[in-house]
């Protein structure tokens, strides 16, 4: 088993590309997701480390002296990092040409072979689920015969091994929980929204939702949900209480955690006895009945994908949950006193002004706690993606081009009577209209004034979530000069 180092490269200040994030690029205050895709065949492959670059603030020349020591690198992309990741591998490479490169995510997932031709030092990328087509590179097999695997022969020419299947028992795959503590510092991951230190895993991968919009699903994870067994879950979540003794919070990371209830249910009653704190995502469409258990069981906030205040927007992106079902579901969680983070998306099929309105008023109808504001992103692989692709909704030729160039979304989409820089400056006000308001405001002072950790880090967010902010109109004006000119 040769050295294999797992990488997820240094990139732009602040950017938020780990595996478990479903937008690559810089949030509004620091918040890094864990590289969980990449614990997973980490945990798998003997003599290997994983190199979580900008969480822990690691440059390229710390990068490129680690990465000497090691027979195969490993690189998690995605479509906005792929040519800063380039730019890292080839580095590798130039130090050391016995380098063995490999490429995997959902970018390479959709396009193995236009991924091979970004860079001569990429030398294989993985399909689907690589975990096990990681372990396989690792033992040093030829490539031509690892499944889920397309490479460059020895020409030169691109070839695609047969697909891999899919796991079907995932309790076989080893907990993740050494690897973090092996190599990551969990103190330097944040979310503005979960309790600080948190630590966040799969319980399973793959979400039976529709959503046109969501990457993970259309990609690696598929749409049926490949679950771990509850016991499973629970005797991971004691030993990481174990080795983790400082983590305040737990986030199953699953794209639909409450998808399968019956399961939910199971898993929430086996953590009781712990005391922990967790979290998951979850669809707005839960009784009030399930949502209590889940709160006397230890749940302390809900992950909700709102996205819209219009139905139209919400039937054409396949949500399955109706404005009527949200509100249900928030009254119970406030009655429940769960907390709810919501997401909103502003730029999805075929926004306008008046339902960009409507998201807005929906939003401080809901009065959650706390919410993101996220401008669509067709990633490749999404059938947003090909509906925009088919309708002309893009703005730029290059339809990877996703951020700006300090890591900030872009808007990329626009509709007849909505132009990508009127979204994009949509996102300011939605913000602004929301959390300058009474009840958020007093929400927030509450919550300092009960720990003076979080007052420290409330104060530090305020600063960087303006900034972003200011930093959003910094954009736009040279956007709209750039169009003048």
């Amino acid at each position: 088993m040769s050295k294999t180092l797992y990488l997820s490269p240094p990139s732009f200040d602040g950017f938020d590309g780990g595996a478990g994030a479903r937008y690559q690029a810089r949030r509004e205050v620091t918040s890094y997701w864990y590289p969980t895709w990449l614990a997973q065949p980490a945990a798998l492959t003997p003599n290997s480390k994983l190199l979580d670059c900008p969480p822990h603030n690691i440059g390229m020349p710390e990068t490129l002296a680690t990465a000497k020591e090691f027979d195969h690198v490993i690189i998690n992309t995605s479509t906005p990092s792929l040519k800063n990741d380039c730019k890292v591998a080839e580095a590798i490479k130039a130090q050391k040409p016995s380098t063995k490169i490999g490429f995997v995510g959902a970018h390479t997932m959709v396009l193995p072979t236009e991924t091979l031709k970004a860079s001569p030092a990429i030398d294989w990328v993985g399909r689907k689920e690589f975990d096990f087509t990681c372990k396989e590179v690792a033992e040093d097999r030829d490539l031509a015969t690892i499944a889920g695997l397309s490479y460059k022969d020895k020409d030169g020419k691109i070839k695609h091994n047969p697909e891999r299947e899919m796991i079907h028992d995932m309790d076989s795959l080893p907990w993740v929980a050494d690897v973090y503590k092996r190599d990551l510092q969990i103190e330097k991951y944040f979310i503005g929204y979960l309790l600080h230190p948190y630590i966040s895993m799969y319980t399973g991968r793959g979400c039976p939702a529709q959503c046109t919009f969501c990457l993970w699903p259309q990609t690696i994870g598929g749409h049926k949900y490949r679950v771990r067994s509850p016991q499973n879950v629970a005797d991971e979540m004691a030993y990481m209480k174990k080795i983790f003794p400082q983590v305040r919070e737990f986030f199953f990371d699953d794209d639909t955690f409450t998808a399968n209830l019956p399961r939910a249910r199971e898993i929430a009653k086996k953590l009781a006895p712990l005391g922990v704190h967790w979290s998951c995502n979850s669809r707005a469409n839960l009784d009030y009945d399930t949502i209590k258990s889940f709160k006397d069981n230890g749940l302390r906030l809900f992950l909700v994908g709102y996205e819209s205040g219009n139905d139209d927007i919400l039937t054409r992106i396949k949500k399955g949950v109706t404005m009527d079902e949200m509100r249900r579901f928030t009254k119970n969680c406030h009655k429940a006193d769960v907390v709810i983070h919501g997401t909103f998306i502003l730029g999805l099929p075929v926004e306008t002004p008046q339902t960009i309105q409507n998201t807005i008023d929906f939003a401080k109808d809901l009065d959650v706690f706390s919410l993101q504001v996220s401008l669509a992103a067709p990633y490749p692989g999404t059938e947003l993606y090909e509906m925009a692709k088919q309708n002309s909704w893009f703005v730029k030729k290059d339809k990877t081009d996703l951020i700006e160039a300090d890591g900030l979304q872009q808007s990329t989409l626009e509709y007849p009577g909505l132009d990508k820089n009127k979204i994009f400056e949509e996102v300011d006000r939605f913000y602004r209209t929301y959390y300058l308001r009474p009840k958020p405001i007093l929400r927030i002072i509450k919550t300092m004034l009960e720990d003076k950790d979080i007052l420290v880090r409330r104060c530090r967010e305020g600063y960087e979530f303006f900034r972003s902010l200011n930093e959003r109109k910094a954009d736009l004006a040279a956007s709209k000069a750039a169009a003048t000119a």
